[in-house]
């Protein structure tokens, strides 16, 4: 079976909104074993929707709808889609008494034009929506499966979940055709080129693929297996998997959805160990990470964003000839910072920040870009220069990741290396 998604809306095409929703979908459908090959977007103009209604029906087996399911003038999927295939409209009794009690529910009267959500394709099938008003709609025609929902994601994720692949499930293993496994490994500290070469004799088998996917600061390996069943398709995915690991090693840091910060957490809950943080140019970042990971209480002793001198001073104790002597963007200062910190809170370990994010503040001898990142353990107190040069955000989030990086293979005894597609120089 071959899928595809299409999305309907002004608010997309004009760059309003991010959507989402295509990408929900897609792996939703890859998790049955049916591949999305084509993805559109396509605004409110019948002509125009008409026309991708028809290409996809020629080109796909199964075709999920988003958006245009409401009650104003501009939602017009249900009716262009009858009006393509030949069907009328008719009124759906259930869907127009769900949607009266749903309003009903909050005190509040349904407006006249809301009843335009009940009328459906004579011969489609009503979904139901008990999160919102307008129902969903499958409808087989043109030799294709159309399955309309909401726009709203958490309307769509309902009923995609609900309704949606209950039914394409069944229709899945009817049709056969073996079974297909992915696994998602996240790497930090290669660039995507270069992982694509150090992994250039991997996932060339039958049945064997390899994806790549950059989300900054971050690259994505996509290994999928397919298989003539469940267990010889997730046998081949694990040798694959396990290959990439041998190659990789410490470089990846996290499977499926699993973060950077909750691999620290639980590697320092593992432990038994403490952190602490000393922040300046990423201003309490590295901590708001930590903190957004349930149980990190029992590991994260505190942090202080010390952001002027006199708070490196006063809150971790940096010397003042220390500051004078070689500037608060230096390796003696963030590993200063970093004792401070681990001190003041009692921790096992702390990690240090102090930069020049830019866009001003930089000279010849410190760049906008420079920054050090700081260790302090019982055993070692130590610094790295780094040079990133990029925009404000983007240096901020990746120093993040190189401290919380630091600190993961740290606990793991691997070696405290930067990534290497950017620059570096050690302190």
């Amino acid at each position: 079976m071959i899928a595809e998604i299409l999305s309907i809306g002004d608010e997309l095409l004009r760059g309003e909104i991010v959507d989402s929703n295509k990408s929900f979908l897609s792996d939703a459908l890859l998790r049955i074993d049916i591949p999305t090959r084509f993805q559109t977007s396509v605004c409110d103009d019948p002509e125009d929707m008409t026309d991708a209604f028809v290409r996809a029906a020629e080109r796909s087996d199964v075709v999920l709808v988003s958006g245009g399911l409401g009650p104003t003038r501009d939602d017009l999927t249900i009716e262009v889609l009858a009006r393509t295939f030949g069907q009328e409209l008719v009124l759906h009794e259930p869907s127009l008494e769900a949607m009266r009690a749903f309003f009903a529910r909050f005190g509040r009267e349904m407006a006249p034009n809301n009843e335009k959500q009940a009328w459906l394709p004579q011969g489609g099938e009503a979904l139901p929506n008990p999160v919102g008003t307008a129902p969903g709609c499958l409808l087989e025609a043109g030799g294709a499966l159309f399955f309309c929902m909401p726009g709203v994601p958490r309307e769509l994720i309902q009923m995609m979940d609900e309704q949606v692949l209950p039914r394409l499930r069944v229709r899945a293993q009817a049709e056969g055709g073996g079974v297909t496994r992915v696994a998602l490994l996240r790497t930090f500290g290669m660039g995507e080129s270069t992982l694509d070469n150090e992994l250039q004799d991997l996932a060339h088998d039958d049945g064997l693929t390899l994806g790549f996917r950059t989300a900054f600061p971050d690259n994505y390996l996509r290994p999928m297996a397919h298989g003539r069943n469940e267990a010889e398709a997730a046998e081949r995915l694990a040798k694959l998997v396990d290959a990439i690991r041998r190659r990789l090693g410490s470089l990846i840091y996290g499977e499926g959805d699993e973060t950077l910060e909750q691999v620290v957490v639980g590697a320092l809950a593992a432990a038994g160990r403490t952190l602490a943080t000393a922040e300046s140019c990423t201003g309490g970042l590295v901590a708001q990470r930590l903190t957004g990971v349930p149980g990190a209480s029992a590991v994260f002793r505190g942090g202080v964003v010390a952001y002027a001198n006199e708070a490196k001073r006063d809150l971790l104790g940096v010397s003042e000839e220390l500051l004078e002597a070689h500037g608060a963007v230096s390796g003696p200062v963030a590993r200063a910072m970093a004792e401070g910190a681990r001190k003041r809170f009692g921790a096992d370990y702390a990690i240090s920040t102090t930069g020049i994010s830019g866009p001003d503040g930089g000279t010849d001898a410190k760049p906008v870009g420079l920054v050090f990142v700081g260790w302090s353990s019982q055993d070692e107190d130590v610094a790295e220069e780094l040079l990133f040069p990029l925009d404000r955000a983007r240096h901020r989030m990746v120093t993040s990741q190189v401290a919380l990086d630091w600190v993961r293979r740290s606990l793991a005894g691997e070696p405290r290396v930067s990534p290497r597609y950017l620059g570096s120089r050690r302190s």
